[in-house]
């Protein structure tokens, strides 16, 4: 066979084993989200696409036909197509029986080398770079030769799906989409710089949503700006003026008997009118209030609020006592994180410049976690807070000077207000040196 003739045919079979290869990884690296889009614009390929990947099974099997029937006419081809040339080159200067073993090795070494580059990893990684695009123009090809090789790829399918059975293993693949997998996502796209250090929080805090419960977001007990019934004009403007909310609690006497909630606003306006204030005989300034148990989380919350249409509630725990207040603010301000902080809440935990941490005792444990890169915490769920994480491991109210370490950490309270945690040093526990285990 002539020397171009040889060649001509081996590119083709290149050629069409770089079909296969891509067909095959473009395939399996297309995302199904991306292929969404494209079919809700209107592209039937990408329809195409992904009909096929919910049922690939002859898909592959007619590419693994392909990809091994011309990897054995390769190899013949190969060898009949290129060792006579290499022994014509090669006679003038090695011994007659070195000459066609040298001739094989090279014709060899030239297919495999051709088919390796050309064949499979130039293809592939094609494919990769543009996994959609690669399989949707490929798609038309593909399921016209696996309408073809049918009746083939049935019983090699067959022969597969007998082997999963007896393994014991499944026989489509779990498409589903987990949580995990989005922060996976989220992650991969701020190492690559395309999602910003503050939108992947945003991302993760979402998230956390349904686990973090309403006491890591909401105003406790003791920091609760709130009315009595009995309150007159001057005592309601002066707590307003040195403590201006939105909203505030109205009880009856004390905080554990609430009667309802009053907006500022509506507060402003009587001002405005000159109208007098008087909570008790005033009942159109209370509202009623939304109260919710302690157990909650903040996901939960943001039902309720929805549901009733209110952005305030009052948690209680199983005794009713008030723990807490919280708002649709609150719940939303633990989403966004640091994109609407106040300078109160960057300040719940500070990294000093020798590494260590000061943290306020309210801090959410997530919170904590991210700042020190800790994947979980020891009896998880028993608590929502840095104070609260102190309670269980030292089994009672932590006092000043009082240490828990933890994963490498050395946790020690620093201030305490009231039996109330009020700020905590977090500090690396060194390794002992040499000169201190002697």
């Amino acid at each position: 066979m002539p020397l171009s003739s040889s060649l001509f045919l081996i590119a083709l079979l290149i050629a069409a084993s770089a079909f296969f290869s891509m067909a095959e990884l473009s395939l399996a690296a297309s995302r199904r989200i991306k292929l969404r889009q494209l079919a809700d614009e209107g592209d039937k390929r990408a329809a195409q696409v992904l009909q096929v990947q919910e049922q690939p099974g002859y898909y592959f099997t007619v590419v693994q036909i392909g990809v091994n029937t011309l990897a054995i006419l390769a190899g013949v081809v190969g060898e009949g197509a290129l060792t006579p040339h290499f022994e014509a080159l090669l006679s003038p200067w090695l011994a007659a029986d070195a000459v066609q073993t040298t001739a094989f090795a090279l014709s060899f070494g030239s297919v495999t080398t051709l088919f390796i580059v050309l064949a499979d990893l130039l293809p592939k990684r094609l494919s990769m770079n543009e996994p959609e695009r690669v399989a949707m123009v490929l798609i038309g090809p593909m399921q016209w030769l696996t309408a073809l090789l049918k009746p083939l790829a049935w019983a090699f399918n067959a022969v597969a799906d007998g082997l999963l059975r007896l393994l014991g293993r499944p026989m489509t693949p779990d498409n589903s989409i987990t949580h995990d997998d989005i922060l996976a996502l989220a992650e991969a796209g701020h190492q690559a710089g395309v999602v910003a250090d503050a939108e992947q929080q945003v991302i993760e805090n979402v998230f956390e949503l349904d686990t973090r419960r309403v006491e890591s977001a909401m105003t406790s007990r003791e920091r609760i700006v709130y009315f009595s019934l009995d309150d007159d004009e001057a005592l309601v403007r002066t707590r307003i003026a040195e403590s201006p909310h939105s909203t505030y609690l109205v009880c009856e006497d004390e905080i554990d008997r609430v009667v309802g909630y009053v907006d500022a606003t509506d507060l402003f306006q009587r001002v405005l009118r000159g109208e007098p204030i008087s909570l008790r005989h005033d009942t159109a300034l209370i509202k009623k209030v939304l109260i919710v148990p302690d157990r909650l989380t903040l996901s939960e919350v943001l039902t309720q609020f929805r549901q009733v249409h209110e952005d305030f509630a009052v948690i209680v725990n199983e005794y009713s006592l008030v723990v807490g207040v919280i708002t649709l603010n609150d719940v939303m301000s633990t989403v966004m994180g640091s994109l609407v902080a106040t300078d109160e809440e960057e300040q719940q935990i500070i990294r000093r410049e020798d590494g260590s941490f000061l943290a306020d005792g309210i801090t959410p444990i997530p919170d904590v976690q991210r700042a020190l890169g800790l994947d979980d915490m020891p009896h998880s769920g028993q608590y929502d807070t840095l104070a609260g994480f102190l309670m269980v491991m030292l089994r009672r109210i932590p006092k000043r000077t009082d240490q828990v370490e933890w994963a490498g950490w050395r946790f020690e309270v620093v201030d305490v207000d009231s039996h109330r945690v009020d700020q905590v040093m977090i500090s690396r526990i060194l390794p002992p040196t040499e000169d201190a285990s002697h």
